[in-house]
């Protein structure tokens, strides 16, 4: 009898090792959105990855932006400490991360980086509602053993390291 459930054991293991991330799509705060846009990444949902950004013109076209994550197979990102102001009726926010991920060759990358987020009010809105949205980010690989989380985002949402 033993011997029965021993492959089952095996079987449930490696698939554990593999287990996908759980589904995450939460606008809520802005580092609930950038965790919600690395997880669609993971999950190669990248559409859903897409649809976080206020203006889709400004990071090229949907293709080359999904072309561009090909190669990635797994990502994570770890968040810094989160800044936000008001401006005439929006709130911005400034979201310095790190991103580590790793590329189907087996190459490993280190980003480190900044986004900017906008909340238009509630309060001031009419249908269609616009939830909270990327602005722009700015990414830079890093150098193994160099300082990946930015101490701060400038008004652009470059990162200063």
């Amino acid at each position: 009898m033993r011997r029965l459930f021993a492959p089952l054991l095996i079987a449930l293991t490696a698939q554990a090792a593999v287990a996908e991330p759980a589904y995450l799509d939460n606008r809520s705060t802005p580092a609930d959105l950038v965790r919600s846009l690395y997880n669609a990444i993971a999950l190669h949902q990248y559409a859903r990855a897409w649809s976080y950004f206020a203006h889709h013109d400004q990071i090229d076209d949907y293709g080359v932006f999904a072309k561009g994550y090909a190669e990635t197979v797994d990502v994570s990102v770890e968040i810094g400490t989160v800044t936000s102001e008001a401006a005439a009726g929006s709130i911005y926010a400034r979201v310095p991360v790190t991103v580590r991920s790793t590329q189907s060759d087996g190459s490993k990358r280190l980003y480190g980086g900044c986004y900017i987020l906008r909340q238009i009010a509630p309060t001031i809105q009419e249908p269609p509602f616009t939830p909270l949205q990327i602005v722009t980010g700015h990414l830079l690989l890093r150098a193994p053993g160099e300082q990946a989380m930015p101490s701060g985002c400038d008004e652009q949402g470059r990162p200063q390291f």
